[in-house]
């Protein structure tokens, strides 16, 4: 009788594991330069990629009411509130999650990435709504593969850090930065999506080499690409396939 009491208290846990949002750039105040998202308060995902809300997932029209300066070829880091974590999932495979994780059996199963977007010449980073294919993959973060599990470098992070790429030209650009949770993500439509998008203006760049592959939100994932629908329980070993394009590199 204990053990199905603990199974249940175990099971309410496991549904009530916390979400995160990206509310703000270390250094500058919540949702000052990054666009607040229309889960700023319940801090739920975006699950269909067809929905505009896949773009920045902004609560409303228009822009946040600052944009940061960056450096190209430096940093920008991105503040995770509570920090990145989710375990969670439908009820018998929460509660099997839940257990798996206080074994110390495995680790978060969510896929990281970041986009950036140059705004068009006669507009501001706070004009710009991201519209067209104009988005170009500045990082994407792959897990190790250990007897068929996935682990993955972002677990638990409550600040990520990426690099503003030397040789894009000067100017405004929106920042996109994406979190997937795959843990039910064996159907379409199971992964889950937490974004934001930051304003920032780019200097010191050479302009050397202009972005490629550009794509658009909606437009750059299906719900059916493997690397959104896959049951990560089960993989047979086989290497992670990121969805979206490849990483623009200088």
């Amino acid at each position: 009788m204990k053990a199905v009491a603990a199974f249940a208290l175990l099971a309410v846990g496991a549904q009530a594991a916390p979400h995160y949002t990206f509310p703000n750039l270390a250094g500058t105040a919540a949702w000052s330069s990054v666009r607040q998202t229309a889960n700023f308060q319940s801090n739920g995902p975006v699950t269909d990629v067809n929905s505009d809300a896949i773009k920045c997932y902004q609560r409303a029209a228009g822009g946040a009411p600052d944009t940061t300066a960056v450096q190209a070829g430096g940093k920008i880091s991105w503040v995770a509130a509570p920090n990145i974590y989710h375990p969670g999932g439908a009820f018998v495979l929460s509660v099997a999650m839940e257990l798996w994780y206080k074994m110390g059996c495995t680790d978060i199963i969510s896929a990281l990435s970041a986009y950036m977007a140059k705004v068009p010449s006669g507009q501001t980073a706070a004009d710009f709504d991201g519209s067209g294919k104009v988005w170009f993959k500045v990082f994407q973060d792959m897990p190790t593969t250990s007897g068929g599990q996935y682990t993955w470098p972002s677990n638990g992070k409550s600040t990520i850090d990426f690099t503003i790429p030397q040789c894009l030209a000067e100017g405004d650009y929106l920042f996109r930065i994406e979190h997937v949770a795959l843990h039910s993500a064996s159907a379409a439509g199971g992964a889950q999506f937490y974004i934001s998008c930051a304003q920032v203006h780019v200097s010191g760049g050479s302009g050397a080499k202009s972005p490629t592959d550009l794509v658009s939100f909606p437009g750059a994932y299906k719900a059916t690409d493997p690397g959104l629908m896959i049951n990560i329980y089960n993989n047979g070993g086989k290497a992670y396939q990121p969805a979206g394009p490849s990483v623009f590199t200088c």
